[in-house]
């Protein structure tokens, strides 16, 4: 289906050549029919389906065509490299159009908030926001939204996920109960159900693909051990094969550990974490989507909150502990019917992760051999502690594993 079907406003039209979007995908076929017609949306579709440009255009053309537009749109999602991401989306899309957009987002400075908070008294077409950040806005009284027309939730899973339920609900009651509410989440658990009976009404429902990583993707997996997964990856990229990579690991602290390696090495990385400034967040992703960053390092607050074309590799330093969130990750690869490949290092207490993982996906992932000099390296036990009771008042007493007599 091409995009002239839609019958979209020529400024809009002519954004969407511009950014060389030519036809749409499944859930961008199915969904903005939908949009366009008022209903209320539930969407299940996996990440790099076109998920937002699906509810981006309808709602943008509605706003082009609209006479009051004070505060028209509200977009919530989990993170703020997300939200700057839709924001992103937003000002390429609108490019030829007059529609303003905002993100709204925690992390900055006073004079950031300040920024905000003149913007939203003055009036934008759409708002795009952190659920934290934003109610405090409204709790303020600063933020109006009595004329909203659209409430969109993007990985509405994964703001569940957050913690995010009661902040969602105290913010839809500062919205007028008449609106369209689109709601999209990469898994339909019942707590997405459990939330979209409780704010959506009589919704039309879309599925697109649940939790199935896309068919462009080579998936790979190492079983390993942990002293040697750092040979694996000064392996993986010694030869510049690949050319966008990104790396994620379970914790912040591996993240960083993991970055010192690269450093030492002399292989160009950066390391993206909490303890990080907004700037020097905002430039390290800049950098890796221009592709003078080579390799990124993160937790898997990548997975959801980074959208860039051509990533060609990534790898999971540690198996996530949620299926979902396997998906994601490697969903940052193969983007828009490309290639890419994806790697996950499996070791012996990661084992029931991943076949959770395989029965998820429906599908066993190809296990790779270890390069000979990395599987013949000599690996150290770290010896086993083991909690003992001992006749010691209410103490427990740790005692080492006594090793086995020799025969």
């Amino acid at each position: 289906m091409n995009f002239n079907d839609f019958n979209f406003g020529p400024d809009l039209y002519e954004g969407l050549m511009a950014m060389g979007y030519k036809s749409a995908t499944p859930i961008q076929e199915q969904a903005i029919p939908v949009i366009l017609d008022n209903h209320d949306l539930i969407a299940c579709a996996q990440t790099g389906t076109g998920k937002t440009a699906s509810y981006l255009l309808p709602v943008m053309d509605k706003i082009s065509r609209a006479t009051d537009r004070h505060n028209n749109t509200l977009i919530l999602a989990p993170t703020r490299e997300l939200a700057q991401q839709i924001d992103l989306q937003v000002e390429a899309l609108a490019y030829f159009t007059n529609i303003s957009s905002l993100a709204v987002y925690g992390g900055g400075d006073g004079i950031a908030y300040e920024q905000q908070k003149r913007s939203m008294r003055e009036g934008v077409d759409i708002i795009i926001a952190t659920p934290g950040r934003l109610m405090a806005h409204l709790s303020s009284g600063v933020l109006k939204l009595e004329h909203l027309q659209h409430l969109i939730l993007d990985e509405a899973d994964r703001m569940l996920d957050m913690g995010f339920y009661d902040d969602i609900i105290r913010i839809i009651s500062y919205l007028p109960k008449k609106r369209q509410t689109l709601l999209f989440s990469a898994t339909m658990a019942p707590k997405i159900r459990t939330m979209a009976a409780k704010i959506l009404q009589d919704p039309q429902q879309i599925t697109i693909s649940i939790a199935k990583p896309a068919e462009g993707i080579d998936q790979q997996a190492y079983n390993i051990h942990d002293q040697q997964k750092q040979a694996l990856l000064t392996d993986l990229f010694k030869d510049d094969k690949y050319k966008s990579s990104i790396i994620f690991a379970s914790t912040k602290e591996k993240v960083k550990a993991l970055y010192k390696t690269f450093k030492s090495l002399g292989i160009k990385a950066e390391a993206f974490h909490s303890d990080l400034g907004q700037k020097e967040r905002e430039d390290i992703l800049l950098a890796f989507k221009n592709r003078r960053l080579p390799i990124l390092i993160g937790t898997d607050v990548l997975s959801r909150g980074i959208d860039v074309e051509g990533i060609d590799l990534v790898i999971n330093y540690d198996v996530p502990g949620d299926p979902a969130d396997y998906v994601h990750r490697i969903g940052r690869t193969a983007r828009a019917a490309t290639k890419g490949t994806a790697i996950t290092l499996v070791n012996g207490r990661d084992k029931r992760k991943f076949d959770n993982i395989e029965r998820l996906i429906e599908k066993p992932v190809q296990r790779m051999p270890l390069p000979e000099h990395i599987s013949t390296m000599e690996i150290t036990h770290v010896e086993e502690k083991r909690p003992t009771q001992q006749n010691n008042g209410n103490k427990k007493v740790w005692h080492k594993k006594k090793p086995k007599p020799s025969a």
